[in-house]
């Protein structure tokens, strides 16, 4: 309530013991109730009733608990206590009414209680027309304010139009206004009334603003709540509509049903069924529009589609998967071996966990194609997918639904492609995985691979137990080293080793050659090949392990053959000729059509003078013969080496540069001058090609020690063995693919580790002939094979 009277200037006492205020300053021609709390300020509360009853009332600049006087405003306002109150709590509630507006002039007490000496301070310019102008505005400005808002009551509506003073009237709106408490401090202490009265107007500007947006969202509220009731009772009567006439139900509806009746036949029981139950009846309550419905629908989608029944029992007939590996590839007696020994086991078991067969070995030599002749020997559903240069684990385990366009790992979309709980699965190049701050895909792959934990497989984007256990896993890969321990310990492996010559030209005639011609359009009977062309291009154009380049090979002649059909069809329309029918192709042929020979018929890599021994290594692609070159120059001793070695190539050489030193001084009398005036450098041709492994210590020791003897090495002898620091010949890897480069490069005495004699015996007769092996425990025993003389 507003007062109107005012006290003359000499009533009010010039020392006032003064009240902090912390919320917001008080205006004067207020009566308004006054809650005090702290203990000091009830005590000055209380004398000051026994008095005059006269407080001072000035704001904190800053909240604290208990400010001092140099924290305090220098302007405030003098009220009057009217009533008190004592509270059950300690504290009191007192009416007041302000009277004045004072400034305070000096600081009596800075304790508690505060005294201060101060000013009264008058209103200025409040008596012109602008101001009178001002305060009709400011009154119709509250009006409008006051009738929109019910915080309003009707008592402050009548009090600010029965006050007659411009001052007080501004007074009061500053009051009520939901303004910064600096802001109402700032006007407080404005003195010209036209200027506050001002002020006051912008801030019923700002509030009218903020209320004109605030009823324009509300409106736009309430439109949207309304416009989704109408449309949910709409849905609802339409639905009871179509229910009557017996009309199809909407799609929500349709999906609904077909995913409740899906999901019992599967019969789900425990934490499947209560996740499905729920996923279920949260997407027959949400609206179709909503962004959460089409996650959820996918996700729900995704479980009706996965084979959760299980598979028919394994009809497994060893017979016929023998016949059927027969028919499809040729050669590979150990590999077909192997595979229906482990399916004779799987059948007697009647039990196909743990199944993971690893296919290794070089490019192009069927590894794929005898995975597809186990699913059709088995009877299952084939499903290959490449694992190399994968660096995500989601990949294999899928992301979670919360990430935009969420979807299973390869594991799961492979069963839903499949649509079986137990087909045959080619996970290929599994040793060109990587990592990645995305995870680790080995890892993720090794839970579905393993089978004491894939019966219940759970992908990130399921998030539900899968048994993936019945799932048969083969895997390929080139080489084993770089496959992890862990995931490598749970394979039974299977070497696919590399094609011979003979090998080769089989496969072209039983397989390649019919595949070509049909791919390229051309009949069986039109072209003709004979076993020198199959040979040439088996020697000069593809020497690699596999036959994936015999093919392309074979393709490039069969597409110019195709060539020539069609121009000879078209001449012969146009002249009435008889068209070209059929095509030989023999060796002289060959180079027409491929152009020259990648490796020239008859070029040998030969050791034909000091420092110089020929090695046999195995690479990706097969075997191959490798040079190695010794030479000295004249400097104080040391050893380079260049080619493109690996670590553990560049630890071989120097273990037999070591030992050959040892050897040409102690046994062979070459003195230690020699070393300390020559620096040897030891090189492998062809340089731009890694190269690495142990397999190479014997003949880099060779080279070197026919360098330090001036001794040539003994024409067709190549060697492979892994050297040791004491004269050991330790044995290798590989040796049926460097036998066939060996008989390649016209080897005719190969020099071999001892320990190595089982897999002489494993290398099939037609690859031995016409070479002889020599079995060697010492690097010693090696020298009368290598040099004339010794």
């Amino acid at each position: 309530m507003v007062k109107k009277d005012k006290p003359d200037e000499e009533v009010l006492p010039h020392k006032l013991s003064l009240v902090p205020l912390l919320g917001r300053p008080i205006f004067p021609g207020i009566f308004t109730p006054v809650l005090i709390n702290n203990p000091a300020d009830v005590k000055l509360i209380e004398e000051a009733v026994k008095g005059e009853g006269i407080i001072g009332l000035v704001l904190a600049q800053k909240e604290s608990e208990r400010p001092l006087a140099e924290e305090l405003f220098r302007v405030g306002t003098a009220a009057k206590i009217v009533k008190k109150i004592n509270l059950p709590d300690g504290g009191v509630n007192v009416f007041i009414s302000t009277m004045r507006r004072f400034r305070i002039v000096r600081t009596l007490r800075k304790a508690d209680p505060i005294l201060v000496q101060v000013d009264y301070l008058e209103d200025k310019d409040e008596d012109t027309a602008e101001v009178k102008a001002l305060t009709r505005t400011l009154i119709s400005e509250m009006k409008q304010i006051s009738e929109n808002n019910p915080l309003f009551s009707e008592e402050m509506r009548l009090n600010m139009v029965n006050i007659d003073n411009p001052g007080r009237i501004a007074d009061f709106c500053a009051s009520i206004l939901n303004i910064e408490k600096t802001e109402q401090q700032k006007i407080l202490e404005t003195l010209n009334v036209r200027i506050r009265m001002e002020n006051v107007l912008v801030f019923i500007k700002k509030e009218q603003d903020i209320m004109r947006i605030q009823k324009r969202v509300q409106n736009e509220i309430n439109l949207k709540v309304e416009k989704n009731q109408r449309e949910y009772f709409l849905r609802e009567e339409l639905k009871a509509i179509k229910t009557e006439l017996g009309m199809a139900a909407d799609s929500k509806s349709s999906e609904y049903a077909r995913f409740k009746e899906r999901f019992a036949q599967f019969a789900f029981t425990g934490e499947v069924a209560d996740a499905v139950e729920r996923e279920l009846e949260k997407f027959n309550l949400m609206e179709p529009n909503s962004a959460e419905f089409v996650v959820t629908r996918n996700y729900l989608d995704w479980i009706a589609c996965l084979p959760w029944l299980d598979s028919p029992p394994e009809n497994i007939d060893l017979g016929a998967a023998a016949r059927i590996l027969d028919g499809e590839h040729y050669g590979l007696a150990d590999v077909k071996a192997r595979i229906v020994e482990f399916l004779a086991v799987r059948k007697l078991r009647r039990d196909n966990r743990g199944s993971i067969l690893c296919l290794a070995g070089p490019p192009g030599v069927g590894k794929t194609s005898v995975g597809r002749s186990v699913a059709r020997a088995l009877g299952k559903e084939f499903f290959r997918f490449s694992v190399g240069g994968m660096r995500d684990e989601g990949e294999i385990k899928g992301h979670r639904r919360t990430y935009i366009g969420a979807m299973p790992g390869k594991i799961l979309q492979g069963l839903k492609i499949a649509k079986s709980k137990a087909p045959v699965f080619m996970i290929d190049e599994i040793d060109k995985m990587g990592s990645s701050f995305q995870g680790d895909p080995s890892s993720a792959l090794l839970e579905a691979l393993d089978g004491e934990q894939n019966f219940s497989f759970r992908d990130h984007y399921l998030d539900l137990p899968f048994d993936v256990s019945r799932v048969f896993f083969m895997v390929t890969a080139n080489t084993l080293d770089k496959i992890p321990g862990p995931l490598l310990d749970r394979m039974e492996i299977i070497e696919l080793p590399g094609y011979i010559d003979a090998e080769k030209l089989e496969i072209a005639r039983n397989f390649l050659l019919p595949k070509s011609l049909e791919k390229n359009g051309l009949k069986r009977g039109q072209v003709t090949w004979t076993r020198d062309s199959l040979l040439c291009i088996a020697n000069g154009y593809a020497r690699e392990a596999g036959v994936r380049n015999f093919e392309k090979n074979l393709d490039k002649v069969h597409r110019k053959l195709a060539k020539r059909v069609v121009d000879g069809l078209e001449s012969a329309a146009g002249s009435g000729a008889p068209a070209v029918g059929k095509f030989l192709v023999d060796k002289a042929a060959i180079v027409g059509y491929l152009g020259k020979p990648i490796f020239p018929e008859g070029e040998c890599k030969k050791a034909d003078r000091p420092g110089m021994s020929v090695g046999l290594a195995w690479t990706r692609l097969g075997g191959d013969a490798l040079i190695i070159e010794a030479a000295s120059v004249a400097g104080k001793g040391g050893l380079t080496l260049t080619g493109k070695m690996g670590t553990v190539m560049k630890e071989s050489a120097a273990i037999a540069m070591s030992f050959a030193r040892k050897l040409a001084t102690e046994r062979f009398g070459v003195g230690e001058k020699w070393f300390e005036k020559n620096h040897v450098h030891l090189h492998i041709p062809e340089g731009a090609t890694p190269k690495d492994g142990p397999s190479a210590g014997i003949t880099m020791a060779t080279a070197l020690l026919s360098l330090f003897l001036k001794k040539t090495v003994r024409p067709g002898v190549a060697m492979t063995g892994e050297l040791s620091l004491t004269g050991r010949v330790l044995p290798v890897g590989g040796l049926k693919e460097k036998t066939v480069a060996a008989r390649r490069n016209k080897a005719k005495r190969i020099i071999i580790p001892k320990q190595n004699l089982r897999d002489v015996d494993e290398i099939p007769d037609i690859v031995k002939e016409g070479v002889e092996f020599h079995l060697v425990e010492r690097f010693e025993e090696a020298l009368p094979l290598v040099f004339d003389g010794l």
